[in-house]
């Protein structure tokens, strides 16, 4: 189950200079109002409803709940909250499970965000009724914390199954759950190591079958590639890994940065609660791309230093710019909100520890 060994990968060293440009963006707050400092884990641009109209959905990791954020006409938001039992969900997603034409939303639950090693982790799936009234499904209990789950098609059998990280904390896993009936999964371990964070699901190799790529923090630090074979049997290899226990991994995601249509890794490692007693960021922190060269390969580029970075996305913004405010996002996502092609950024906070100033709890970004 554990592989070791390296997919060829060169190292590039780079080190830009950071553009310090604070107006390049102007934000737009969206949803409910602060009433204590929110630990928004994740949020998710889709259009749930299907009315033409991008909205938001997004997980509370403290009050337990998945909210729907509404845009109900261009540039006007309501807030809704679909579930709040779901303890400690930090990952949503977007696909139809059932296949019926809505889309339903995937949760990943960690149950408590902090180091826990009982076997406390869920997943959920809301199924929608076509009419945006949603019924908890629990499709997984009692394993490994989950941070993070993804729907595709890993089998070719033609029904949806979930990618999961499960961070768990001395124990671990990457898995992957089969759909073998109307709500009903079969688990599987790809590999059996603690602190994953993420998993993206992509056609890595360019065979036409969609691969897994994995994230693991704490000791390990590393990058794995989990390569297909079409009936979702894996074999894996470890694509990059620093021997820096304190290198703070706090993110993957899947972007052709260089246009040469190969899907590439985006790595941030920004996470300031590692090992050191002291919080906060450290002088390596920054965000690297993973340059797909074709058939498993990559090359590893440093794109820059940036203390506390999280969640790294590409997207075309036609320059670069910088926030100072509000402070500890965690969460970074990016969808055409305003209906006329160009992105949006879509940012949350999660506040654990004071002072809780300069606090936002859902925006948007706009150029």
């Amino acid at each position: 189950m554990k592989s070791r060994g390296y997919a060829t990968l060169a190292a590039v060293a780079a080190k830009p200079a950071t553009v310090i440009d604070l107006d390049y963006l102007k934000p737009q707050e969206i949803g409910a109002a602060i009433a204590r400092p929110p630990w928004i884990a994740n949020v998710h641009p889709v259009d749930l409803d299907k009315d033409g109209l991008m909205d938001v959905i997004a997980c509370e990791a403290q009050l337990n709940q998945v909210m729907w954020i509404r845009q109900r006409q261009r540039g006007v938001f309501e807030e809704k909250v679909l579930a709040s039992d779901l303890r400690a969900p930090v990952h949503v997603e977007a696909a139809d499970i059932d296949g019926d034409g809505d889309l339903d939303i995937l949760v990943a639950s960690m149950a408590v965000v902090f180091p826990h090693n009982d076997r406390i982790g869920t997943v959920f799936v809301l199924e929608n009724d076509g009419h945006q009234n949603f019924t908890t499904h629990v499709i997984l209990e009692n394993t490994s914390r989950v941070t993070d789950v993804r729907a595709a098609d890993l089998n070719g059998d033609g029904r949806l199954d979930l990618a999961l990280a499960q961070f768990g904390y001395d124990q671990g896993e990457v898995s992957w759950l089969e759909q073998t009936g109307p709500w009903e999964f079969k688990r599987h371990v790809i590999l059996e190591l603690s602190g994953a964070i993420n998993v993206c699901v992509a056609d890595f190799d360019g065979d036409g079958k969609p691969d897994i790529a994995a994230v693991l923090s704490q000791q390990w630090e590393e990058i794995y590639l989990f390569r297909n074979d079409g009936k979702g049997h894996f074999t894996n290899a470890r694509l990059w890994g620093s021997t820096n226990e304190d290198y703070g991994s706090s993110g993957i995601s899947v972007a052709d940065l260089n246009r040469d249509g190969r899907p590439d890794i985006l790595y941030s490692n920004g996470d300031g609660f590692g090992p050191s007693a002291t919080p906060g960021p450290r002088p390596w922190h920054g965000v690297q791309w993973l340059e797909n060269k074709g058939d498993g390969n990559f090359v590893y580029h440093r794109v820059g230093l940036l203390p506390g970075a999280y969640s790294p996305i590409g997207v075309d913004l036609d320059g670069d710019g910088v926030a100072r405010t509000p402070k500890d996002i965690i969460t970074l996502a990016a969808g055409d909100l305003d209906g006329n092609g160009r992105p949006v950024l879509v940012t949350a906070g999660f506040y654990i520890y004071p002072p809780y100033d300069s606090m936002g709890r859902i925006v948007l970004w706009r150029h």
